[in-house]
């Protein structure tokens, strides 16, 4: 296989994979819309999964088109690669078939044996030894050169009908992701021209969450701010300084760095519903939302998990919020927001994906499971996405 067909391959390999990453999202939003409450009522929380989805498809869509402009290519390869070897095939074949003319024309006019006997002196013998040696070599390497080439044909050819069999196949799903993606789409429309006439309603709802993650973000910098200055104390009590860190401190501080953009999701599956920092509402004109951190939507019955080894600093409840866990990773902290059963408590050790608590479902709001992750450095709150895998 040359280079270029290699890089075709890997392509078309990792652009399935893409295709396969996004089918198995569009499942998960396709559960979680099926779990909103069964009518017709339109709803944030139901809007908000639908224009995931319509995103996820917009993006299957799209991945398909690269996917098949890459399989056309990888065909194109093999195909050329089929006439090359075909060439080549009927090359040897042509060589060989005077070769073995050569060898009956040996066996039966020029015996062989006696072909050795009458040579004049013994170095004659061992060249004409030598060169029916390399004649028969000669005959039983084109043979096996036929036979190679042969089978390789044979696997271009059975890549070639699979490259054909995948490309029908997609192409249906291509076919098939455009029609629900229009059906999403009036559904979309349906729901922004409902949702529109409910702004007053709307309104009062994001003040009531705002005023509730506030509360949240000023116990947990209050909390954090505390932890600190216990250490500190603590550290100056025992003759160090303040700001430094214990060894296994910097190793916790240390790994967590260095797995920036690696580290993995606090759910095993779901999406950003709520991105951080300053953005505009959804629906409301002229409100702008400040998240602290980024709200995850996922299916009922999942689990907050750790991000990264660590040590379960707080173990605390809000109202509004539910309960919260702080996990901290040397000079880093990571929050888990807006859980109900817990599975750990303070002073526990955590590790990387180990569950911390079942993530609080909603019922009075259209069975909505969401948690919030925030990230903090010493005092300081970043924004948690840029560290999670892609």
């Amino acid at each position: 296989m040359g280079f270029a067909m290699q890089v075709y391959a890997q392509s078309v390999k990792e652009l399935e994979k893409q295709r396969n990453k996004t089918l198995k999202q569009l499942e998960t939003t396709t559960k979680m819309l099926n779990e909103t409450k069964k009518n017709e009522t339109s709803t944030q929380n139901k809007l908000e999964i639908l224009n995931r989805n319509i995103k996820d498809r917009q993006r299957l869509i799209s991945n398909i088109n690269t996917e098949i402009t890459a399989l056309d290519n990888e065909m194109i390869q093999l195909g050329s690669q089929l006439d090359s070897l075909q060439l080549v095939l009927e090359r040897i074949k042509e060589e060989y078939a005077i070769l073995v003319q050569k060898a009956h024309e040996t066996q039966h006019n020029n015996n062989a044996l006696l072909f050795l006997l009458s040579a004049q002196n013994f170095n004659q013998l061992q060249r004409r030894a030598r060169y029916l040696k390399e004649f028969t070599d000669l005959r039983k390497q084109q043979a096996e050169q036929i036979m190679a080439i042969t089978d390789s044909i044979a696997n271009k050819n059975d890549l070639l009908q699979q490259d054909r069999q995948t490309k029908e196949q997609i192409m249906q799903e291509q076919e098939e992701a455009k029609k629900q993606l229009a059906r999403d789409k009036r559904k979309q429309d349906q729901m922004l021209n409902q949702l529109k006439k409910q702004e007053k309603e709307l309104l009062a709802q994001q003040k009531k969450q705002q005023k509730k993650a506030d509360e949240l973000n000023q116990k947990i910098n209050k909390l954090i701010a505390e932890e600190i200055r216990k250490a500190e104390e603590k550290k100056k009590k025992q003759g160090k300084t303040p700001n430094t860190l214990t060894k296994e401190e910097q190793l916790l501080a240390g790994g967590f760095e260095q797995n920036k953009g690696r580290l993995p999701w606090p759910t095993e599956k779901g999406f950003v519903s709520g991105y951080y920092g300053v953005q505009p509402h959804p629906l409301l004109s002229h409100i702008t939302i400040d998240n602290k951190g980024i709200y995850i939507q996922t299916t009922q019955g999942s689990n907050a998990r750790a991000v990264y080894d660590g040590v379960v600093t707080q173990c605390f409840t809000v109202p509004g919020s539910n309960n919260i866990v702080i996990v901290q990773h040397g000079n880093y902290r990571t929050v888990y927001a807006n859980l109900t059963k817990l599975y750990v408590k303070v002073g526990d050790k955590v590790k990387s994906k180990q569950n911390l608590g079942v993530i609080y479902t909603d019922t009075d709001n259209d069975n909505k499971t969401e948690m919030q992750f925030q990230l903090y450095k010493d005092k300081t709150r970043i924004n948690p996405l840029p560290w999670l895998s892609k």
